[in-house]
């Protein structure tokens, strides 16, 4: 170090979320006596970034779990699901090969290696991403995290912690990197800006690793590379952090590196504002109730495939950007709630995040409504009422308009619980059926209601809920090998440039393809990590 500004260092790592932290502890569990520096953007409470109030789904492959569930899985099996959801496009040679990695290797390196930290998973395998129109999870694999994400990542940083104060691993809050500093076509350094002293600074390192995220936070850049599929909503919610704004893609691209398929986003289209946000247009991400009506703003069911979550996110999401107002509303009532809705997120399910096994089994099996009824206390966005001309009134208050008649809801929802009276060889509705099948399997049976009605007086009282599309996460990104190496147009290396986690797409610019078959996130950042610091340590 030669001034208060100026740093030297030997890897210095861009981001300081699941992936930089593990590739930090994996270098120095691999007997890297390198000095390591890691620089994030955000401040010291928020170290570990999305993961710390992720759910902790993981997409693993051939499980001791599955087989204990009777799930017979297999790498090939697994692979051929992965292609016919990602509809790779031609010339996706380094996504194909992180792919065929990632359903080979999740398993005993990411799978396994969580296991090690001394976590476990949930004894319910969810099948999630069944696919609809293209085939998906042709078996379940979702593995969710006992403790969930956050549990992991407190795991992570009390190491991480450790390594700091043995003075393994420096660690730069709020310092937020502009460019590269490059000499010849290699990159030697950093500079930036220190927000805290509102100061800049230049760091010097003989290996960099970006692991800053994706664009979801810049809904700009989102909106520019919007899928041409269908057109932007005129207004999202923020499902990432603000310094998730691509910048590093952008410094990339003027190295001429690759950055591929930023047009293939991982949104979620069932969003409500938090009720208590951390950044400006700060949203919570919803597991819609299966048993709801999907309707658009006007009321009506949208269609003419009636929307149902679990089967392809995707579709929803580019179902709910075609309609003309960019929210939509799910109607149910307190029984579907209480039984289905759930959100995504360590935050609000802290029986899991805290490790409580009896009082969550006890909470599912009894359909415990204490989400519902603190949603309903703190959100606008839920909308309670005891019948459906009192629930029109409400929701045409929250959003300033009359566009919802109450006989015309009324029509809706009676057509569908008109369905649901017959006999189920005469159910001919698409939603029920999807119900139906979705009851086969036990780790969906105990989240979705057996047939059950809107207008049941028993069941009730109403409930209507507005959403809106919500980002995520960007299925694009840096490209690099299989080596985490960042790639040239022209596909050759940059010298001692590395990429691991969302900004490489989790791997190779993109290894998802269009669709994620779900819980490739946070398994895909630890395998990358892994891989990286592999590499560089040898």
């Amino acid at each position: 170090m030669t001034s208060s500004n100026s740093y030297t260092t030997d890897i210095v790592i861009i981001g300081a979320g699941i992936a930089g932290i593990t590739c930090a502890l994996e270098l120095l569990e691999k007997g890297e006596k390198r000095q390591i520096t890691i620089l994030d953007a955000q401040a010291e409470e928020d170290l570990g970034g999305l993961a710390k109030s992720a759910f902790g789904g993981m997409m693993l492959v051939d499980t001791p779990e599955q087989r204990r569930s009777g799930i017979k899985d297999s790498h090939e099996l697994a692979l051929r699901d992965w292609h016919n959801f990602s509809q790779f496009e031609e010339g996706d040679h380094w996504p194909r090969a992180w792919a065929k990695y990632y359903v080979e290797n999740v398993t005993s390196k990411a799978g396994d290696w969580v296991k090690a930290l001394g976590m476990k998973y949930l004894p319910a395998v969810q099948w999630v991403e069944r696919g609809l129109y293209v085939p998906g999870n042709s078996l379940p694999r979702y593995h969710i995290l006992f403790g969930t994400a956050n549990h992991l990542m407190n795991i992570l940083i009390e190491r991480l912690n450790t390594a700091v104060k043995d003075g393994k691993v420096t660690l730069r809050f709020n310092h937020r990197v502009q460019n590269f500093i490059t000499k010849g076509q290699a990159a030697i350094g950093l500079e930036g800006h220190d927000t805290q002293s509102d100061q800049p600074f230049s760091l010097e390192a003989q290996i960099t690793i970006v692991a800053s995220g994706g664009i979801g936070g810049n809904h700009d850049l989102v909106r520019q590379h919007w899928p041409n599929d269908s057109i932007a909503p005129q207004t999202m919610l923020n499902g990432c952090h603000p310094t998730a704004d691509g910048h590093m893609h952008e410094q990339i691209e003027k190295l001429n590196g690759h950055v591929t398929h930023l047009d293939k986003m991982w949104n979620y289209a069932a969003g409500i504002a938090h009720p208590k946000p951390r950044f400006e247009n700060h949203g919570l991400s919803l597991v819609p109730a299966k048993s709801s009506l999907w309707l658009d703003h006007t009321g009506r069911r949208i269609g003419p495939l009636p929307l149902v979550a679990g089967f392809d996110t995707l579709h929803l999401c580019q179902q709910v950007a075609k309609q003309k107002e960019p929210w939509t509303w799910h109607v149910m009532n307190w029984k579907i709630a209480r039984r289905e809705l759930a959100i995504s997120g360590a935050e609000h399910n802290p029986d899991n995040r805290d490790r409580k096994f009896l009082k969550l089994v006890l909470k599912l099996l009894l359909a415990d409504d204490g989400l519902v009824r603190q949603m309903v206390a703190e959100s606008d966005d839920f909308i309670v009422a005891d019948n459906v001309t009192e629930l029109t009134q409400k929701m045409n208050d929250l959003t300033g308009t009359d566009y919802i008649s109450a006989v015309a809801l009324q029509e809706q929802v009676s057509a569908y619980d008109d369905r649901l009276t017959h006999d189920p060889k005469f159910h001919n509705d698409d939603q029920i059926r999807r119900i139906a099948q979705l009851r086969h399997w036990r780790g969906d049976r105990i989240r979705t209601c057996k047939f059950q009605r809107i207008c049941d007086p028993k069941a009730g009282p109403l409930l209507a809920i507005r959403t809106r599309l919500i980002t995520r996460k960007t299925l694009g990104g840096i490209q690099t090998n299989l080596d985490c190496a960042i790639l040239k147009e022209d596909g050759q290396p940059i010298p001692n440039l590395y990429a691991i986690g969302e900004a490489a797409g989790f791997g190779g610019g993109g290894v998802s393809g269009k669709r994620s078959l779900e819980g490739t996130f946070l398994a895909g950042c630890i395998l990358t990590a892994r891989r990286a610091a592999e590499v560089i340590a040898k």
